[in-house]
């Protein structure tokens, strides 16, 4: 087989399926049979042409789970079910030379700076490859990539056992972290969502909802006599949640920021002051944020069986594209160039 089936973006909102030439593995490399790519937030910016760094054409992906298909010279042998940690980083940087290559000055993924796995086989190095125990799922294990980010989130936060914690946003990154927040010992974990559709989800999951009409201070007030959360997750990165987050958070509270903005918001410095709360930005992850994921996902710990997938055959990216832009009846939308694997 020389060639192979991939999705590749080609100009704003446009996106074919196209026969392309099987990937040149690169001296010490490794050639990875795709099993499912996940559909994230940057992949639909891309899509709708609104990333700075993203150039048609164009094969996106970066939450990828599959096969090793060839070896490279060192990690995971052929056969082996991998997820894979997406981030090019330059290696000369500070934070590089640090040991934080995740918040390279010139961070690049794959799927955005080089070819991703929207397509049958994808060539990387295999530094980037995590070996994923048997017994998993190949679609579950495609979720360790987002779960990484939800894993940082709150190694970042400082979560202590008994913790509040609110959360803003029931998509995907929200709904892990809260996920990864009550398995590391959170007491109380509340989401606010605008979508009826994601807070039934977050409610079906067992977490503290902030009904339609109310606020995420009018749920906490009896919560925390009125001191409010601990710990405050922004995984919405809308403007209005940013206006929120100081006072939604207690004294000596922590604000974590893991949704990205598109653009400077405002914020209410003198509350920060004035209640000496901490901010952190997450950016990605850590390698070994990823390993715990995998290990999150293994153990069956946070039952992500309830965590709503969908997924499309390769062929029909485009209406993959279409139902991760709607978000309606799924958390991630799934891609899979795996005959009979699609969701019917």
């Amino acid at each position: 087989m020389t060639t192979m089936t991939a999705a590749v973006w080609t100009a704003k909102d446009e996106i074919e399926v196209r026969q392309l030439p099987l990937p040149a593995v690169p001296d010490g490399w490794a050639l990875v049979k795709v099993a499912y790519d996940g559909i994230c937030g940057t992949d639909l910016s891309i899509f709708h042409g609104k990333h700075p760094r993203a150039e048609a054409p164009l094969v996106m992906g970066h939450e990828m789970s599959g096969w090793v298909e060839e070896a490279g010279a060192s990690g995971p042998p052929v056969g082996t079910l991998v997820t894979v940690e997406p981030l090019i980083s330059c290696g000369q940087c500070k934070a590089c030379r640090d040991g934080s290559a995740h918040v390279c000055r010139n961070l690049g993924l794959y799927g955005i700076d080089a070819p991703g796995g929207m397509a049958q086989y994808v060539a990387l190095p295999p530094d980037v490859l995590h070996a994923v125990p048997d017994g998993v799922d190949p679609r579950t294990a495609t979720l360790a990539e987002p779960l990484a980010v939800a894993v940082h989130a709150v190694a970042l936060s400082g979560l202590q056992h008994g913790d509040t914690v609110a959360v803003y946003g029931a998509g995907p990154i929200g709904v892990l972290t809260a996920l990864v927040a009550r398995h590391e010992g959170a007491g109380t974990v509340v989401i606010t969502e605008p979508s009826p559709w994601r807070r039934q989800v977050a409610e079906s999951l067992g977490f503290t909802v902030v009904p339609e009409g109310s606020s995420m201070s009018d749920v906490l007030e009896p919560l925390t006599d009125g001191e409010g959360a601990d710990i405050t997750v922004d995984a919405a990165a809308h403007p209005t949640v940013a206006a929120e987050l100081t006072a939604t958070t207690r004294v000596l509270g922590r604000i974590v920021v893991v949704g990205v903005y598109k653009q400077p918001t405002p914020l209410d410095l003198q509350a920060v002051s004035f209640k000496e709360q901490t901010i952190v930005g997450v950016r990605v992850y850590t390698s070994a944020d990823v390993t715990r994921a995998i290990e999150l996902i293994a153990s069956d710990a946070l039952s992500l069986d309830r965590f709503p997938t969908r997924a499309f055959d390769l062929a029909d990216v485009a209406d993959a594209f279409d139902a991760a832009t709607s978000g309606q009846d799924c958390l991630k939308v799934l891609v899979t160039p795996l005959a009979g694997k699609a969701d019917a």
